[in-house]
């Protein structure tokens, strides 16, 4: 099973707002190109996404349907790669201080993906996830965030 998790210097509300943005899902999920909406409105329960993967020569088509929606908090997609089978990727957002620990869970779920499945895979995800949450980090920490002016007065000691 491949979970990572990385600390982002955003609150999740700054994370999710790049989750739900499905225009920038290639811009941070490794080897996907030309992602667009399918149906429903991205993240809700049911949306779907169709993009491409390039594994060397090879190109999928893939499809993305959003299983769990919870905003700022929970995202939970399943990845149909047609022949492959499909996989389950949960993404958590925790509150950490002023920060967003993310904690990203992908398994096979259906078809031969699950019989492929061993420790090499598991590997080789690990690197992508490690990518892919370094970009991730990257877009939500660049993106303009208004300032927040601090009320009231420190306490006395």
């Amino acid at each position: 099973m491949a979970v990572r998790h990385r600390l982002i210097q955003k609150p999740p509300e700054a994370v999710w707002d790049v989750l739900s943005d499905a225009g920038r899902f290639e811009e941070w999920v490794v080897g996907t190109s030309h992602a667009e909406a399918d149906e429903g409105t991205w993240p809700d329960l049911g949306a779907t996404l169709r993009y491409e993967i390039a594994i060397g020569p090879v190109t999928l088509r893939n499809r993305t349907i959003v299983r769990r929606s919870e905003p700022n908090t929970v995202l939970e997609l399943e990845a149909d790669s047609g022949a492959l089978g499909t996989a389950r990727i949960a993404i958590e957002l925790r509150p950490w201080g002023e920060h967003t620990l993310l904690i990203l869970d992908e398994h096979p779920l259906r078809g031969p993906g699950g019989a492929l499945h061993n420790g090499l895979v598991d590997a080789a995800q690990q690197i992508r996830h490690r990518t892919m949450l370094r970009r991730l980090a990257r877009l939500c920490e660049e993106a303009d965030e208004p300032s927040r002016t601090r009320v009231g007065q420190p306490r006395s000691a």
